[in-house]
C-alpha cells in the first residue's frame, strides 16, 4: 500500500529497520537537543505530514530500546492518526527516567504502525452471551 507523505523535516523518510519490523522510526525534527527532565511531557515535532486511506489509522508507540536505555515512553500509547487528519505528525513524550534525558535532532523517538481498522454500530441489547471467562478480568484467566 503506497501512503502519501510530505517530508518537511531534516532527515529521511520513516523506514523499517528490518524486512520483519511491523514499525516505521519516526525522528526527532528538531534543530537542538531538548532536555526532558523526570516525569516532564513534551511534543516532538516529526516534520511530518501523512494521507491514510479511509479505514486505516497510524499508531505511534514507543521504541523500546528508547525507553529501556533512556526511560522515555509515550503516555498516550498507542497513540492514533487518523485518516482525516492532515497535521503534522508529534510525538508525546514523558521521561519515566529518574534523571534528565536529553533528545537529539534526528534522534529516533517512537515508531509509527499503519493498521486497518472497523468501524461499527452498537446493538443495544438488555443481556450479553454467557462465556465460561464472564466478568473476571485484570489477571482472572489461567488461575485453578
Amino acid at each position: 500500500m503506497q501512503v502519501k507523505i510530505v517530508n518537511n523535516s531534516a532527515f529521511p523518510l520513516p523506514e523499517y529497520a528490518t524486512e520483519g519490523s511491523a514499525g516505521l522510526d519516526l525522528r526527532a525534527n528538531i534543530e537542538t537537543a531538548k532536555t526532558l527532565q523526570p516525569m516532564e511531557r513534551i511534543i516532538i515535532p516529526t516534520g511530518l505530514f501523512i494521507e491514510l486511506p479511509i479505514g486505516y489509522e497510524a499508531q505511534v508507540r514507543p521504541r523500546s530500546g528508547t525507553a529501556f536505555k533512556k526511560g522515555l515512553s509515550i503516555p498516550n500509547a498507542p497513540g492514533t492518526i487518523d485518516s482525516d487528519y492532515r497535521g503534522e505528525v508529534g510525538v508525546i513524550l514523558i521521561n519515566l527516567n529518574t534523571e534528565a534525558v536529553v533528545i537529539e535532532p534526528g534522534e529516533r523517538i517512537a515508531q509509527m504502525v499503519i493498521a486497518r481498522y472497523e468501524r461499527i454500530s452498537w446493538a443495544e441489547v438488555d443481556s450479553l452471551t454467557e462465556t465460561e471467562r464472564g466478568a473476571g478480568g485484570f489477571g482472572s484467566t489461567g488461575k485453578k
